[in-house]
């Protein structure tokens, strides 16, 4: 027969066993919470670099245009400056301005005006 001491023993083996059962039970139930959590935030976080990379990839290409576009003004602004060296300078049209003025080419004749006032001339001498 089992003896009292026996059986309290076994009550406190078995109330241990069934503590530890239900600790077991509430640790494993915290790292299937913890597991699900985990593989959420690993769910959110693949789809956030997804996200990302997508959106890198529009910058990315917005960025190439706009060196192209930085490429094409840069040489319209060196055929420009080109264009302009070959400009007069305000000095040159100042020497032509005073040129002009000198020789005032309005007052110049044609070979048909010298030729009619050499023929004018040779006949007031005539008349002479």
């Amino acid at each position: 027969m089992v003896s009292k001491m026996d059986e309290e023993e076994n009550t406190g083996t078995e109330n241990f066993l069934f503590d530890m059962n239900a600790r077991l039970r509430s640790v494993e139930g915290r790292y299937n919470l913890l597991h699900d959590r985990v593989l959420v935030i690993n769910e959110n976080f693949v789809t956030h670099v997804k996200r990302t990379n997508s959106g890198n990839e529009g910058v990315a290409e917005d960025l190439k245009e706009i060196k192209q576009e930085v490429f094409k003004i840069k040489e319209a602004l060196k055929h420009l400056v080109g264009e302009m060296e070959m400009f007069a300078r305000r000095d040159d049209v100042k020497l032509l301005e005073k040129y002009i003025n000198l020789w005032n080419p309005l007052n110049f004749v044609t070979e048909k005006d010298v030729i009619r006032l050499m023929k004018k001339e040779n006949d007031e001498r005539r008349l002479e």
